[in-house]
């Protein structure tokens, strides 16, 4: 049990350090590329700290343990709505700010909505999959015009500061800026290998499904970077950004996770995630909406309400153990 523990905390450290470098890396080189501090905050940023999602649910579909890609994808939704937004707003009241409310909250929505269709069949199929990362593509797309259009000078500072946090604050050398890159995927390798096989291990150990150990010990562990940039946030006064970073990443899981995954090997969905837990993501995606547009704020009694439906929905799971 102990070499299976070892792993996983081995794969998400991995994981860690490997999407930081990648996000360094990218980000020099989109500087090299003179891409603006809009584009790039909307792009590369709002990725970087996906990447370990992706690495995982990837290789997990193709390593034949579907349950763990697609567990893996929701069980992050859930952990960055409920539990690292209401984490945030209990440390902090957090603000609504910029294009929220009119366009990245309801395409969030409607995005979530659309996923919980698709899985109506059992399956995200290649077709499915290709709609998915087509939909992202013209959102960003849309976003980074309507940003250079109408971002606020508030908005504009916050993408800089974004883009410079993940340079050290300098640009980098084009031969750094490659070495980041590449060495940020080959971490990524070893430690979306290392937890799988880890998570895996322990779903048979301890009588857990692969959907149940995907749901919990695999997002949240994947979801670590998410916690941390949406915690220092909310500790340095700037909740608005934890509540940004939450919705692009969950956008992302939805549409470049599980379409590049579903492009790669179609993926057959659980029937307890279509029955339940694609429902619950739903759910507590929908909840947000009147926390979020009375007093374009979430309160710290608003942060427990999230927090506290996030740990019954995991009381609940690891009580089924299906």
């Amino acid at each position: 049990m102990l070499l299976f523990i070892g792993l996983v905390l081995l794969g998400v450290l991995l994981l860690v350090g490997g999407g930081e470098a990648l996000l360094r890396g990218a980000v020099g080189l989109a500087q090299k590329f003179r891409l603006t501090p809009a584009v790039i905050g909307l792009t590369v940023v709002a990725a970087g700290t996906s990447v370990p999602e992706l690495a995982v649910s990837a290789l997990a579909a193709m390593r034949g343990a579907p349950d763990l890609a697609v567990g893996n994808v929701v069980g992050s939704n859930l952990v960055n709505i409920a539990g690292i937004v209401g984490l945030s707003a209990f440390i902090r009241t957090m603000p609504v700010t910029g294009n929220t409310l009119r366009l990245e909250y309801p395409a969030l929505a409607l995005v979530t909505f659309l996923s919980v269709v698709l899985f109506q069949d059992g399956t995200v199929s290649r077709l499915d999959a290709a709609l998915l990362l087509v939909m992202y593509v013209a959102f960003t797309a849309y976003l980074v015009v309507l940003v250079r259009d109408q971002a606020t000078t508030v908005e504009l500072e916050h993408f800089a500061e974004e883009a410079d946090k993940s340079t050290a604050e300098q640009e980098m050398p084009l031969g750094k800026s490659v070495l980041f890159t590449l060495g940020g995927m080959v971490l990524l390798g070893a430690g979306a290998q290392s937890t799988v096989e880890g998570a895996v291990g322990l779903a048979r150990l301890w009588g857990l499904s692969e959907r149940v150990i995907g749901l919990t010990i695999v997002s949240i562990g994947t979801s670590l970077p998410e916690v941390v940039a949406s915690v220092m946030s909310s500790l340095r006064g700037r909740s608005d950004v934890a509540l940004g970073n939450v919705i692009g990443s969950n956008l992302f899981n939805l549409l470049v996770i599980l379409g590049i995954t579903g492009l790669v090997h179609p993926i057959p969905v659980h029937p307890q995630i279509v029955a339940t837990d694609a429902w619950v993501m739903l759910g507590v995606t929908l909840l947000l909406a009147p926390l979020l547009f009375t007093g374009r704020r979430v309160t710290r009694g608003e942060g427990g309400l999230l927090l506290g439906v996030f740990v019954v929905y995991l009381a609940v799971l690891l009580r089924s153990g299906g």
